[in-house]
């Protein structure tokens, strides 16, 4: 027994794929920019044990900044020798509260090296300067003041803010 079978020898069209149907796209709406450009107001007090509280005020954006002044003066041999401040900074926003503040602060010191009898009697002295100053990276909150240094001779603090 013999069976026999037949079909089509066309395999059948695939079936039509919906047409798709363009959609609009709508805008998505506006944000309000959490990266907007900002100044903020960096300000470094030193409390001295032996001097009043000292202050540096500076205004910056987001980003690198330096400072390089003079402070005051110390007096050797009815002579003003002057001192210095160093303030070199990165700032950079986290988030609307915090920021990130890789600093240097350092100072010169004048001191004396050594005395000698100058003409007429007068003493002189030779002196040098002293550099001294802190390198550090820490996180802020914009309008708190942070103490970043303090031991027997006074305290360093520093306060960032952003300018309204």
């Amino acid at each position: 027994m013999f069976c026999v079978t037949t079909g089509p020898a066309q395999v059948p069209p695939a079936p039509a794929l919906p047409r798709m149907m363009p959609q609009r796209i709508s805008p998505l709406p506006e944000l309000a920019s959490t990266n907007a450009a900002v100044n903020y107001i960096i300000r470094v007090e030193w409390k001295d044990a032996k001097k009043p509280l000292t202050a540096l005020q500076i205004i910056s954006s987001e980003g690198r900044f330096s400072l390089d002044t003079v402070t005051g003066s110390v007096k050797i041999n009815n002579s003003d020798v002057p001192t210095t401040v160093k303030l070199q900074a990165t700032l950079t926003q986290l988030s609307p509260q915090k920021g990130r503040l890789q600093l240097f602060l350092g100072r010169t010191i004048p001191y004396v090296t050594s005395s000698f009898a100058g003409p007429g009697g007068n003493n002189s002295s030779s002196y040098s300067q002293l550099s001294v100053g802190m390198d550090s990276t820490f996180t802020v909150t914009f309008g708190k003041p942070l103490v970043i240094q303090m031991d027997d001779n006074g305290e360093v603090s520093i306060l960032v803010k952003r300018e309204e």
